[in-house]
């Protein structure tokens, strides 16, 4: 779920090759303070929507009501069409042409403010824009006019879902967002089994990524980032994706045995450097296992989670306390005892403190947008994305049963 803001990205620049400019800096600048309001305390350039949405769907997902000033900061964060940047430093700039507008960041908020409830208006207008950038093909890119990918489309189906959409029937072209992940699938027959690919390569052939078929089980079932178990149908073995129901399960399989292979968690491994553990994307295939029904896997893999992500977590922040807070609820996990760590409070002590039990919900004033114009996401971007650290999402490449995904 998947979740997969920076994996998404950075994906998207392994694609198109693109170099990356030397003008594109990640370090906070010394001479501007972070928004005290902001969960995390590293340059929220990349994911500062992103970490801030998380934070909030996980402290509402445990009963938390998160403190008005971070909700209030991140309603002023949208663009007057709808859409959400990655971040934006003045808010009370209207969003123009130049604006980096961007599905991921779009769809979390308007998950996390579904969630929280009392943003109708909010929500809807982010919805409409996400409609409003649909590809012919059923689904999104990250950038609006971007080719489509796993990853942004499963989001963007959690955010029509959280606001009360069908999105079977959000169609351009006559395609829907399912019709597109189906393209995604890989077929049956070999290493690969039913895994999905983030997008296909310049010649068009699909590679597997657990990271993107974590993020295409969800979608296809039509879920968020936050869930609880399903109830796994019968039959087993890898099929034709024919249906939505079916590209889950065949994805849940490669997810199940990707598992396995390692001792219950994921392998990562970037260009020129040694294959690690991948605490974010197992995090992310507990979710969607457990949402599937696999929960035999999922419960295994949280148990590894819980004895070795804690310092991943410390390091990376917000965004990653998020996620093993979502894979524990998905699998019935207390997340105040997470392998002796309160997940909990220490996501709370990464932003300014929770509302007392009982306050009243935060509102939506503050807000003072201008109308602006749409706008493409130039590849500069993209390229400058894959600098990001430290937001616990996992890295980009995941090994799958024997072989190095592919991005």
């Amino acid at each position: 779920m998947n979740v997969r803001r920076s994996a998404a990205v950075l994906a998207a620049v392994a694609v198109i090759g693109a170099a990356t400019p030397a003008a594109a800096d990640p370090s906070p600048s010394p001479s501007r303070a972070l928004p005290s309001a902001l969960y995390g305390d590293k340059d929220p350039k990349y994911d500062g929507v992103w970490r801030q949405s998380l934070a909030l769907l996980a402290q509402d997902t445990v009963g938390v009501r998160p403190a008005a000033k971070p909700v209030q900061w991140l309603l002023r964060q949208q663009c007057a069409d709808g859409a959400f940047a990655a971040y934006r430093a003045d808010p009370a700039a209207a969003c123009d042409g130049t604006t980096m507008r961007d599905t991921n960041a779009t769809s979390a908020a308007v998950q996390a403010l579904a969630a929280l409830g009392g943003h109708d208006e909010v929500t809807g207008k982010a919805v409409r824009w996400l409609k409003s950038v649909q590809n012919e093909d059923g689904g999104w890119g990250y950038a609006p006019g971007g080719a489509s990918d796993t990853n942004s489309t499963s989001v963007v189906i959690g955010a029509l879902a959280a606001a009360g959409e069908q999105p079977g029937r959000v169609e351009k072209g006559g395609k829907s967002p399912y019709d597109a992940l189906l393209k995604l699938a890989l077929p049956c027959g070999g290493d690969e089994d039913g895994a999905f690919a983030f997008q296909p390569d310049k010649k068009g052939k699909l590679f597997a990524n657990a990271d993107a078929t974590a993020a295409g089980v969800l979608g296809a079932l039509g879920k968020g980032i936050v869930t609880k178990a399903g109830v796994k149908e019968s039959g087993t073995g890898c099929a034709k994706p024919r249906t939505p129901e079916q590209a889950a399960a065949n994805g849940a399989g490669y997810l199940t045995a990707a598992l396995a292979a390692d001792d219950g968690h994921l392998m990562s491994a970037l260009p020129g450097a040694e294959p690690q553990p991948d605490f974010g994307n197992t995090a992310d295939a507990v979710v969607a296992l457990a949402a599937h029904g696999d929960t035999g896997q999922a419960e295994k893999s949280v148990r590894w989670l819980e004895k070795n992500s804690a310092a991943w977590a410390r390091q990376n922040g917000p965004a990653a306390y998020a996620q093993l807070i979502f894979a524990a609820h998905a699998t019935g996990t207390d997340p105040r005892d997470f392998g002796g760590t309160d997940l909990v409070k220490q996501l709370n002590g990464t932003g300014p403190a929770p509302q007392a039990a009982g306050a009243k919900a935060a509102g939506q004033d503050g807000r003072d947008e201008k109308k602006d114009s749409d706008s493409v996401f130039g590849v500069w971007w993209y390229v400058g994305v894959c600098l990001v650290a430290g937001i616990g999402i996992g890295f980009l490449f995941s090994s799958g049963r024997r072989k190095k995904q592919q991005p």
